[in-house]
């Protein structure tokens, strides 16, 4: 097994077929389809399982990919760091976010980081929490961005901010609530939260057993940007995080209230697995990304104290 099996081995793997993968490398078929026999002929193992619509990974496939995806990424890693120590931030940063990051701040830092480090490419995705964690375990993210406490957090994290969830209704609704609602409260309100999938929920859920009650929403909507737009549109009440309201409270559709015994907070993190090193590139984007949710954050609660 050679650098270039590994690589092209990788690439049929995410493509799934070998016409889209040959162009991917920009080689011809028959020299893919080559270098992949020879892979399964050294291995003595057949990788995929061919059909006419394309190919899927074998038992086998999928513990190669689990195996190699690391070691590709650490080669990569090596190759940035090299071409660095002439001062230039380089490389490419892989990061997976909880959603309530990816859909406040990310366009605006993405657009900071192509502007300040033009030689970094940046790859993102959002997720849950614990999905984010197994795949930088198994390397296929550099950087995850979750809430905490998150299941088997790793030892690598490093805090972000903590941050006040708020309880927001629409600026038309005439449900006459205190500036400071105990959380109690909730238990007789008409809310739509996320799922029990979704790690702000399970904050919330594990605030209201402490209290005594457990929550029964109208409605569980996972996307966020939407449950903002129903709170707006409606007489129904939400509670999350003031960067997720953010956008929504300035344009004054919809108004916040902060929440007492207890406050409800939730603290963000991003971790990277303890065997790896950060790149310089690694840092260099979480530190435009940290900064913006820090700001995003302090405006947010600035906008509720109006």
């Amino acid at each position: 097994m050679d650098f270039k099996q590994m690589q092209y081995f990788l690439c049929l793997a995410q493509e799934g077929n070998v016409t889209r993968a040959a162009r991917q490398l920009n080689i011809v078929q028959p020299a893919l389809s080559m270098q992949i026999a020879k892979l399964e002929k050294s291995l003595g193992k057949q990788l995929f399982h061919r059909a006419s619509r394309g190919m899927s990974l074998t038992p086998a496939g999928e513990a190669l990919v689990q195996r190699i995806t690391p070691i590709m990424t650490d080669i990569d890693r090596v190759r940035d760091e090299i071409t660095q120590l002439d001062g230039q931030v380089s490389g490419r940063v892989s990061i997976g976010m909880i959603t309530s990051v990816a859909q406040s701040t990310l366009p605006a830092s993405s657009a900071r980081i192509a502007a300040k480090y033009p030689e970094i490419h940046l790859l993102v995705c959002e997720g849950y929490s614990e999905t984010m964690l197994e795949w930088v375990t198994a390397g296929q993210l550099d950087i995850a961005i979750v809430n905490t406490p998150a299941p088997r957090l790793m030892p690598a994290a490093r805090h972000i901010l903590d941050e006040e969830m708020l309880l927001a209704h629409g600026a038309g609704n005439r449900l006459a609530l205190p500036k400071v609602i105990s959380f109690d409260r909730l238990e007789g309100l008409d809310l739509v939260i996320p799922s029990r999938r979704h790690g702000l929920r399970r904050i919330l859920d594990d605030a209201a057993a402490e209290a005594g009650f457990s929550l029964k929403p109208r409605l569980e909507i996972d996307t966020l940007s939407a449950i903002c737009e129903v709170v707006a549109t409606t007489d129904l009440l939400t509670v999350l995080p003031g960067i997720v309201l953010h956008s929504t409270l300035s344009a004054g559709r919809i108004k916040a209230r902060r929440l007492r015994n207890p406050s409800i907070v939730r603290s963000v993190a991003w971790v990277t697995n303890p065997r790896r090193s950060v790149s310089a590139a690694m840092a260099a984007v979480m530190d435009i990304i940290a900064e913006d949710l820090t700001k995003a954050a302090t405006s947010a609660s600035r906008l509720v104290r109006r």
